[in-house]
């Protein structure tokens, strides 16, 4: 299911960057066939889930802002964790980028893998100590989770995604990723409410972290619903 509901929904959007992406037909199909970021299991003393990839109600209140970049949406995946936490490889790859133009800041690292996707991993509390151009192999501790306040108070976390080589799509990671998402899902404190942003007029649409839509970068905003809910704050007025 979660193929059907992800693939068709780069159809038409991609077409700007045809000469630059991998034939989306190329790329593999979400199968739960990489690991998780962090060796140890989730728990209150190793790391939990802080944010879900997609329309994210966050998200959504700063589509046109923080997001804006990615269609409105939060196209990663955020694990809080201490800062120092060991960051593990999740799959075999190649180190294609260090403290690079791509991932969030202070610090980030790009593992480039032979099926035609890279994996980014953000917010590292220091250079990595890879090599652009090691092989790294799935397990493999690679770099350090930091603070994207550079704090280890405010906000400790990794920001994970996966993308194309062309960096010019962003896919879900939850279907690439093996993990029991559900169980995870209880400990997200976006989970808490609503959890992702709704459109009362398609109230069904993009309401679990497996249905969340690919993003184009730079693309227009998939988000920008008539009828939200809950309601956005007086900061992020719809558009009609």
């Amino acid at each position: 299911m979660l193929c059907l509901l992800l693939w068709p929904l780069y159809t038409g959007t991609a077409s700007a960057h045809v000469g630059k992406s991998a034939a989306l037909s190329s790329l593999p199909a979400p199968a739960g066939q990489y690991g998780l970021p962090f060796a140890a299991s989730p728990g209150p003393d190793t790391w939990l889930m802080g944010q879900f990839y997609g329309n994210t109600t966050f998200a959504y209140e700063q589509r046109r802002s923080l997001y804006g970049n990615g269609q409105g949406m939060h196209f990663g995946l955020d694990f809080s964790a201490p800062c120092g936490t060991p960051v593990v490889a999740i799959t075999d790859g190649v180190v294609s980028e260090v403290d690079g133009p791509h991932g969030s800041g202070p610090h980030n690292l790009v593992i480039t893998h032979p099926d035609g996707l890279s994996s980014l991993y953000g917010h590292l509390l220091n250079k990595a100590a890879v090599k652009v151009g090691q092989r790294v192999r799935r397990g493999e501790v690679v770099a350090l989770s930091g603070d994207s306040q550079e704090t280890c108070v405010s906000e400790p976390h990794l920001h994970l995604e996966i993308r194309d080589h062309s960096h010019q799509l962003l896919l879900n990671p939850v279907g690439y990723l093996q993990a029991d998402w559900a169980s995870l899902g209880l400990a997200d404190p976006d989970m808490d409410s609503a959890g992702f942003q709704q459109d009362l007029r398609q109230p069904g649409v993009w309401q679990f972290p497996e249905d969340q839509p690919g993003v184009r970068l730079h693309g227009p905003l998939l988000n920008n619903f008539a009828q939200p809910w809950p309601p956005p704050t007086p900061s992020t007025p719809v558009r009609k």
